[in-house]
């Protein structure tokens, strides 16, 4: 796969991301690079290599799982601008 200058401007856009013209040949460049990495590191044998969290090997500590009322409304919506009924307002997006 190889990325033109109409794709890395098309990214940018989706990003929202403002890009000078002059940059736009060095990013695909940048792209182009990244996608090849990326190839090559699917050619690498992986078969019987255990997926990991860490490079020290650890185990996940887990918690208890118990229903509780919670009871921390007032905690959690302490700073914010506006709540009604321990809730979150938010301005309305959908019409």
């Amino acid at each position: 796969m190889s990325v033109d200058q109409a794709t890395v401007r098309r990214i940018a856009h989706l990003a929202r991301i403002k890009v000078a013209d002059e940059e736009v040949p060095h990013l695909a460049q940048e792209l182009n690079a990244i996608l090849a990495f990326i190839e090559e590191l699917s050619s690498v044998d992986v078969e019987g290599v255990e997926p990991m969290t860490s490079v020290m090997p650890m185990q996940m500590k887990l918690r208890a799982d118990v229903v509780t009322e919670g009871g921390e409304a007032d905690p959690i919506v302490a700073n914010a601008p506006a709540v009604e009924d321990h809730f979150f307002v938010v301005p309305k997006v959908v019409e």
